[in-house]
């Protein structure tokens, strides 16, 4: 077997390591921990977090992680980010050694370096598993790998993938996807994508002064917007609903997950399952193109939760799309990603504006 030269770090959000409360607790605090997801002065966040939101959610979240935990497989986001490092593995062959690590518990990004550094690469690329770029997903993994490497004395060339939102496979494994339930035959989709807290947007302009609605990041991207989560969000939704043949009448983009009482990026997802219940919508199907892998937010929230809320107010039936998964061609989009092959459908700019490189 010939020595790998070429390094591919997959990182996704995370999981508990088991569905137990102790568990739990311990990934919530180090997810809630981090500034870029809560993102005020240091003491307040751990008040906050050590002190209200982890005592009073942890058994809560426990509940929920238990009803998507498989006896056998466990973690639904473990599973398949997982299954995608191995067959991207297979795909890559053995010039090039691919990593899986999660931002948050397990496996940990310090074990996957810890892999990766006595192998004296000659490159490393890191692939965050967000679509849409953002500061609390992205922006973390790349902060977090770089405070791990500063010690490192010697570096191979290193390249970063910042987004995807408009990569061509990815559209249509999740295109793919949705027809298999036949859109017709729903009332309305939603596109419902994880939401952020409307502050974290202003920093998408060096000034601090962005904002989505004067920068019109609900219509079009550009490159003045381009790293707006809203405005990658919403190019997403344009594309899929192109692909899937529906018209802006026919579906909302919303924003699910919401954490405390500070302004996040709306519409809320319960708002929109008010309103469309309100005007008559019975069935409605249910894309969430933020995520790669199916995983307590889609499981449970949307399949579960946002299901049942919809029928108390007048609703019949909720259809999940499944997300990306282990589909052949989501694993040929990270063969492409992985290798700085990705392909694009907006053409925005050049592709290589989506990456950062550091060379040795």
């Amino acid at each position: 077997m010939s020595k790998a030269k070429k390094g591919i770090l997959l990182v996704n959000l995370g999981t508990p390591d088991s569905p137990s409360v102790p568990d739990v607790r311990r990934y919530l605090n180090e997810f809630l921990m981090d500034g870029r997801v809560i993102d005020i002065p240091a003491w307040r966040r751990f008040f906050l977090v050590r002190g209200i939101i982890v005592p009073f959610r942890a058994p809560n979240s426990a509940k929920l992680y238990r009803a998507i935990w498989d006896q056998e497989t466990g973690s639904p986001l473990l599973h398949y980010s997982l299954l995608q490092q191995r067959l991207l593995q297979e795909r890559l062959g053995d010039e090039y050694h691919v990593e899986l690590a999660m931002r948050y518990q397990n496996p940990s990004i310090v074990s996957a370096l810890a892999n990766l550094k006595p192998m004296n690469l000659e490159s490393l690329r890191i692939v965050p598993l967000f679509p849409q770029y953002a500061s609390a997903s992205t922006g973390s993994v790349i902060d977090k790998v770089m405070e791990l490497m500063h010690s490192w004395h010697t570096f191979p060339e290193i390249s970063i993938v910042n987004d995807f939102y408009d990569n061509e496979l990815m559209i249509d494994v999740f295109t793919e996807n949705a027809r298999k339930h036949d859109p017709g035959a729903y009332d309305h989709i939603l596109f419902s994508y994880h939401g952020l807290p409307v502050r974290q947007l202003n920093d998408v302009a060096p000034d601090g002064t962005h904002r989505c609605e004067t920068a019109g990041c609900r219509e079009r991207i550009d490159e003045h917007n381009r790293y707006c989560y809203v405005a990658q969000c919403y190019a997403t939704t344009r594309l899929l609903a192109e692909k899937i043949g529906v018209g802006p009448d026919r579906y909302t983009v919303c924003f699910q997950s919401r954490l405390g009482k500070t302004p996040w990026v709306q519409p809320y997802t319960t708002d929109v399952l008010k309103t469309v219940a309100a005007n008559g919508s019975k069935r409605l199907l249910v894309l969430c193109p933020a995520f790669v892998a199916d995983c307590l937010e889609t499981i449970y929230e949307i399949g579960t939760e946002y299901a049942t809320d919809f029928k108390a107010l007048g609703g019949e039936h909720v259809q999940l799309v499944e997300s990306l998964n282990d589909h052949p061609r989501w694993i040929t989009a990270l063969e492409h990603l992985a290798t700085n092959k990705a392909t694009n459908n907006t053409h925005l700019h050049n592709r290589a504006s989506h990456e950062t490189t550091i060379a040795e």
